[in-house]
């Protein structure tokens, strides 16, 4: 029994004497140093070398912060002339601090034509050198007010432009004769509605004040001239255009190539917009309508129709005065003596038509329905806060002081419209008429109320 064990045994070791001198291939001892080398090199680089930093990327642009859009406006206007004059816009600031009023509507550019402050845009420059009021310091007087925690409208009067229908007569509202420039009772002068590289002209001006602080741009006598002698006018660019003689559409055609261009983030990219209070780089829009847009279903000779503008401003402004409607208008009588009934019937007309699914006015985006007569047509439809209600603090006819300038007001409030605009030419204004500050009649939204 000793003796097979030991066979065994030492058969056993001789085995493994001869495994030991048995070869491994070259190309499995080769693959085996080469994985060993590179991971060993792999692991000394990551010891040795840092890993690299991306640079950091700084936005030098020129920084606009802006005061985000109220739940409600509650705006007073100002003129170029106040603007540029410390102590009575002052007056003005102390009427917001002390009253509701959360906005201001200040002059880009008025009735002249020229503007309120020094434009980069070089096309602007004689406008502004040539200007019979504006603020040097515009920039600051908008970031004082910004201060006040105040939201700021840029109003700027468009194709209402004595100054540049002068230096570019090839764009104006003619008389017949084609050639010689037609002028209102005023003395006033226009810009042809049609006269598309005036487009661009308004869009460039509309850029250099958002870029400069603005919050809102406001364009005002977005219309065709009336109030003179219309026997004797013509307008080459609107009988030239894709729709000759139609004053409707080539304002509503406008109002569309200026929604559309200040959509455009990359038109104010030269800024950084802070506080915007929005998802955008881009303004807020509004445009001002003749009063009785909300209720006539005509252009009133002007162009002007409430579902031909709304799909293209974020608000609707009308100027529904009680001074500039008709003697014996809704059988009242003097309608200075009815602002409540005026502005009422006014602004709850203009919220119907802004909700209504169909009219009878044709526009871009509307759809004729069957062949009736009248035509019926689909529309967008929008609610009253599309509308702002602009309210007289102005004796035109009648005697305007804090009971009716307070029943604008709350008319407009009654018709479901809770914005409103304040114009008095004077730039003196009701208090009286006005609330507490912080006074809202909307609530706040829920992130506000947390």
């Amino acid at each position: 029994m000793k003796k097979y064990v030991g066979v065994t045994l030492g058969a056993v070791a001789g085995l493994l004497v001869l495994v030991s001198y048995v070869s491994i291939p070259d190309s499995d001892l080769a693959y085996q140093k080469g994985e060993a080398l590179a991971l060993k090199t792999t692991n000394a680089a990551t010891e040795a070398t840092p890993a690299a930093v991306e640079p950091e990327v700084v936005d030098v642009r020129p920084t606009t912060t802006h005061v985000p859009l109220p739940r409600q406006v509650k705006a007073i206007y100002m003129t170029s002339c106040v603007a540029g004059t410390p102590s009575f816009r002052e007056k003005l600031l102390t009427v917001a601090r002390d009253t509701e009023i959360n906005s201001v509507i200040l002059d880009i550019k008025d009735y002249s034509g020229t503007i309120s402050f020094a434009p980069t845009d070089s096309t602007w420059l004689p406008a502004w050198q040539d200007a019979r009021c504006g603020a040097q310091d515009m920039k600051e007087f908008v970031a004082q007010m910004h201060e006040q925690d105040l939201y700021i409208i840029g109003r700027i009067t468009v194709f209402q432009d004595p100054f540049h229908s002068v230096r570019f007569p090839h764009l104006a509202v003619k008389k017949l004769d084609g050639s010689t420039i037609w002028k209102d009772g005023k003395g006033l002068s226009f810009i042809d509605v049609a006269a598309k590289e005036y487009w661009d002209h308004i869009v460039a001006l509309s850029v250099d004040a958002y870029n400069l602080g603005f919050d809102e741009l406001n364009f005002d006598y977005v219309r065709y001239p009336s109030d003179g002698n219309m026997r004797d006018i013509s307008f080459p660019h609107t009988n030239g255009s894709a729709w000759p003689g139609d004053k409707q559409a080539n304002l509503e055609a406008f109002f569309k190539y200026l929604n559309a261009e200040l959509d455009k983030e990359e038109k104010f990219a030269t800024h950084r917009h802070l506080e915007t209070g929005r998802a955008s780089s881009t303004p807020w829009t509004s445009v001002d309508l003749f009063g009785m847009t909300t209720t006539n279903y005509d252009d009133l000779s002007i162009g002007q129709v409430q579902e031909r503008a709304a799909p293209y401003f974020d608000f609707v402004a009308p100027m529904v005065y009680p001074s500039h409607y008709p003697k014996d208008y809704l059988g009242l009588g003097d309608p200075n003596l009815s602002p409540y009934k005026i502005v009422y019937h006014a602004m709850k007309t203009g919220v119907e038509r802004m909700q209504a699914t169909t009219t009878r006015m044709q526009g871009f985006l509307h759809e004729r329905v069957g062949t009736s007569t009248p035509a019926v047509y689909t529309k967008p439809t929008y609610t009253g806060d599309r509308l702002r209600t602009w309210i007289q603090d102005f004796d035109y006819g009648g005697n305007y002081d804090t009971a009716e300038v307070r029943a604008q007001i709350q008319a407009s409030y009654d018709a479901g419209v809770y914005s409103f605009m304040i114009w008095a030419p004077s730039n003196i204004y009701t208090k009286g008429a006005l609330k507490a500050p912080d006074t809202y009649e909307v609530p706040a939204p829920a992130e506000e109320r947390e």
